[in-house]
């Protein structure tokens, strides 16, 4: 498989993603839209789709809906309607699912993603109202259905065919899921199924403008799943298409739907591919058309909040964070909310951006947690980066505070150094000048660079001293000490 000429060919990857929305309650019932209930406990008759039972639409629905085509600058419809999909099976109990086919609420739109480093564009093709199924439940001797999933809103958003690498499948998702973060639509809980991704992919050799046969990998519900799923197939297809060249690429590949075996790490052929035909749409004739006017719609923008990529150009040219530590916070609103809390405490906002996206996040990793799963307040993180410029304490012992932080979550650092008598900095001025005094004697090439304007060897000499000092020395103690040697050389 590694000797295959992936250089040749090019993959075609368009994203169906399915977004639960958080109303109160469902699309077309009063039933409560919660996860994690006992089952069968939030359903009507409309719901489980009793003889006789008629939807009443959710306006709180067509809002967000609304709002997240505001979001990425895609045309609202003014007016939109609803089709049934016909089709059996077991979940589905109407036996058809209401959805918008022929006039969906939103038409086109792009949503911007980084990827390495580099910012795209990727076109939305259109964005629908629909009501989800119920959930099958698999025991040991029998199986269940749970209904409590059927009929709460989704929001299908359907790319276009515009992305060419798993990365760039997997930042189109994320870009989407802070999207919808930002403007409180959804809580995108990918675990509880809150967000799940369908993806058509086919491949074809580079240059070849025209679309080949595409297989659809269902109900993803993991960015890495996402990923690992798209590369397996893409490494599938181009080896079916060099390992067969005289074939019909046609009859090598046939539209099918595939799904996922994380045990396996390979796509499974589940069934061929259904057409439009089949689902045998028609309008839905138990609901009007959905009518707006360009006042409701002006007035629902008027609730659009910053956006992701907004905040990241903001967190990069005014704030002066990297790229990669930007990206990091904006794709978690609420990571990027508790940065900015902390800054309310703290003003050094890349070494804020540093503590919270890079030395808490490996800490909590190891043990499966997060800053907001163990409750450490933003102000914390704030007071100790302040303990740092302050020169209260050092690098090395702010990594130590930062470990006794993550044990004791709601304990403040000033305390932790204030009780620990080893997190006081070194300020035995006779023992750092000893070691200021053999850092620049073991250094001199250094001390000629700083005073001819190379301010890093300043930082390199600073270093050194702390070396020898395991770190304990006083950096306002260095930092003075070392100044006056140099100036007296």
């Amino acid at each position: 498989m590694k000797h295959l000429p992936f250089d040749l060919w090019e993959p075609v990857i368009g994203l169906e993603v399915h977004v639960q929305l958080n109303t109160k309650t469902k699309l077309f019932s009063r039933a409560p839209n919660r996860f994690g209930d006992e089952p069968n406990t939030n359903i009507t008759e409309v719901c489980t789709g009793e003889p006789g039972s008629l939807p009443v639409l959710n306006e709180e629905a067509v809002k967000k809906a609304v709002l997240f085509g505001l979001a990425i600058s895609a045309k609202v419809a003014l007016v939109s309607t609803f089709d049934r999909k016909s089709y059996f099976y077991p979940d589905c109990p109407r036996n058809f699912q209401i959805t918008q086919f022929e006039h969906p609420i939103i038409l086109g739109g792009n949503i911007i993603a980084d990827v390495d480093g580099k910012t795209k564009e990727f076109q939305v093709n259109r964005a629908h109202l629909e009501d989800d199924a119920g959930m099958l439940k698999h025991f040991s001797t029998f199986a269940g259905i749970d209904f409590n999933r059927s009929g709460v809103p989704l929001l299908e958003i359907v790319s276009e065919p515009v992305m060419h690498t798993p990365k760039e499948a997997v930042a189109y998702v994320m870009a989407l899921k802070a999207i919808m973060e930002y403007i409180g639509a959804s809580d995108c809980n990918m675990e509880e199924g809150s967000l799940r991704v369908d993806a058509n992919i086919s491949v074809r050799p580079k240059g070849e403008k025209s679309f080949r046969s595409k297989i659809e990998i269902k109900n993803m519900n993991s960015f890495n799943f996402l990923e690992m799923a798209l590369e397996s197939e893409i490494v599938r297809q181009i080896s079916l298409y060099t390992s067969h060249p005289e074939e019909s690429h046609a009859d090598l590949i046939r539209p099918s739907t595939y799904r996922w075996d994380p045990e396996k790490k390979k796509t499974v052929l589940m069934r061929e591919k259904e057409s439009a035909e089949d689902y045998r749409y028609f309008p839905e004739p138990d609901l009007v058309p959905i009518v707006l006017t360009q006042e409701m719609v002006d007035e629902i923008k008027k609730a659009l909040p910053e956006l992701p990529h907004d905040r990241y150009k903001r967190y990069v040219t005014a704030l002066g964070l990297s790229e990669h530590a930007a990206s990091l916070l904006i794709n978690e609103k609420h990571l990027a909310d508790y940065f900015e809390e902390a800054l309310s405490y703290c003003s050094n906002k890349r070494s804020v951006a540093n503590w919270i996206t890079q030395e808490f996040a490996g800490r909590l990793k190891e043990k499966g947690e997060t800053l907001f799963s163990l409750k450490i307040p933003a102000r914390h993180v704030a007071s100790l980066v302040s303990l740092i410029d302050e020169g209260k304490i050092t690098g090395k012992i702010a990594k130590m505070v930062a470990d006794d932080m993550v044990a004791n979550p709601l304990k403040d650092p000033q305390i932790i150094v204030q009780e620990n008598p080893g997190y006081q900095p070194q300020r035995d001025l006779a023992l750092i000048e000893k070691f200021v005094d053999e850092a620049i004697l073991e250094n001199p090439s250094s001390i000629t660079d700083y005073k001819n304007g190379k301010v890093k060897a300043f930082s390199f000499l600073v270093g050194q001293v702390m070396k020898k000092s395991k770190g304990q020395a006083s950096p306002d103690i260095v930092n003075e000490l070392l100044q006056k040697k140099i100036q007296e050389k």
